[in-house]
């Protein structure tokens, strides 16, 4: 088992989780220190405006009790192991897709365990329409959830 966990392939796994998580980090350190209640506008579709997530993804599953966010933290860190689990055992392409979800969700559980709330400060909109307000973990996590159905539904196993 050592010798399978010490391959070449998982430590470009690593640096790619890691890469991924500091950018996210290094967005957040910036957005949470430069923001003072007001909505950045910087185009006519996109605004950059604080909002402190207690859910899961896109605000989904906010509680105001504490059981409930403890709960939902513990389901996320054993979600976060399975993955990193199943990147281990995945091949080289599998491992990419993996790295970029894990350092996504890395990222925001990190947040969720320093200041109990994920921030989030992407907010796409078309006129009065916004999108849920976002972070770059979300970005990266949808980008990998996205390039793994597209793998299973156009790549053909052997």
């Amino acid at each position: 088992m050592k010798n399978k966990i010490l391959k070449k392939e998982n430590f470009y796994f690593l640096i790619i989780l890691l890469l991924t998580f500091s950018i996210d980090r290094y967005s957040k350190i910036k957005i949470v220190e430069n923001f003072n209640d007001n909505v950045y506008f910087i185009n006519e579709f996109l605004n950059f405006d604080l909002v402190w997530n207690t859910g899961i993804g896109f605000g989904l599953l906010s509680f105001n009790s504490s059981f409930y966010y403890n709960l939902i933290s513990l389901l996320i860190f054993a979600v976060i192991i399975f993955l990193i689990f199943l990147a281990l055992k995945s091949d080289k392409f599998d491992k990419t897709i993996f790295s970029l979800i894990i350092g996504g969700a890395l990222g925001n559980f990190y947040d969720r365990i320093t200041f109990k709330a994920v921030p989030d400060f992407i907010d796409f909109h078309y006129g009065n329409f916004h999108w849920f307000t976002f972070n770059a973990a979300d970005i990266f996590i949808t980008i990998g959830i996205i390039c793994f159905i597209m793998k299973e539904i156009f790549i053909k196993n052997n």
